[in-house]
């Protein structure tokens, strides 16, 4: 989770090359990262609101949650939204969606053709203004014109799937109006730094509980909560070593 400035611009200064671009990205601030093994999407999932509702507990600002499509993932914000009778606008993080969109490019061009870039830039920009529902039309519309058996359109027709099913989660033109994100850079960065760092290192080979520990350690630390939670782990050792055995008679105090 993080909070971040809106910044308003169009879907041309969303598809600017580098070159053109005028626009520097706002930056992330206040990140707050978890993790887990062991807790299931829900529970993860309430964490994340639960930190959000301590942020701002009146509901003053604009949540958004990006996602990269994952109905159950989907799902399970929905119902934590309504839960806590939150407003939470979720959006489907634009790379996800050129993925897609450059899987169907090859079913139509060879590899390697430049009008296969020409033409996942335009349907990007449609999709960006809007106009998810029309791009699948016009995806199966080419498959059928080209001719394509099943296997030949399959990842044309995957897209369009994706397009038009998802379209309640693509409105790309009021969260560019408004200055909303629509990319996922920040949570894969944090996915890389809190998980694969670590976890992914060469020769190394987890249990489910070394695993879960190494991860919250992680994202404390991340967190900066390091401090304080290790003034809450001495004090609870202290405790577990010495205050509950004076207590129960074990070792009697000195005189």
């Amino acid at each position: 989770m993080y909070e971040l400035k809106p910044a308003p611009r169009t879907p041309a200064e969303v598809l600017a090359s580098t070159a053109e671009k005028t626009l520097s990205a706002p930056k992330a601030k206040r990140k707050w990262l978890t993790a887990s093994v062991i807790e299931d999407a829900a529970e993860v999932i309430a964490d994340v609101f639960d930190e959000a509702r301590r942020r701002d507990p009146n509901h003053e600002r604009t949540w958004v949650a990006l996602v990269d499509g994952n109905n159950h993932q989907i799902d399970r914000i929905k119902k934590e939204a309504k839960k806590h009778k939150l407003k939470v606008t979720i959006l489907i993080d634009l790379v996800h969606v050129l993925e897609y969109l450059w899987g169907a490019a090859w079913d139509f061009f060879n590899e390697g053709d430049p009008a296969a870039e020409t033409w996942v830039h335009d349907k990007a920009l449609a999709v960006l203004q809007g106009k998810a529902g029309i791009v699948a039309a016009a995806i199966r519309r080419k498959a059928t014109t080209l001719n394509l058996d099943p296997n030949q359109r399959a990842k044309a027709d995957r897209a369009a799937d994706y397009l038009h099913s998802k379209r309640p989660y693509l409105d790309y033109p009021t969260a560019l109006t408004n200055g909303w994100p629509i990319a996922t850079g920040v949570i894969e960065g944090a996915c890389r730094h809190l998980i694969k760092d670590r976890m992914d290192i060469t020769g190394a080979r987890w249990g489910l509980q070394g695993a879960e520990a190494i991860l919250k350690l992680r994202a404390i630390r991340s967190n900066g909560d390091f401090p304080a939670y290790w003034d809450y782990h001495l004090a609870q050792e202290r405790h577990r070593n010495h205050d509950s055995r004076y207590a129960e008679g074990v070792i009697p105090r000195a005189a």
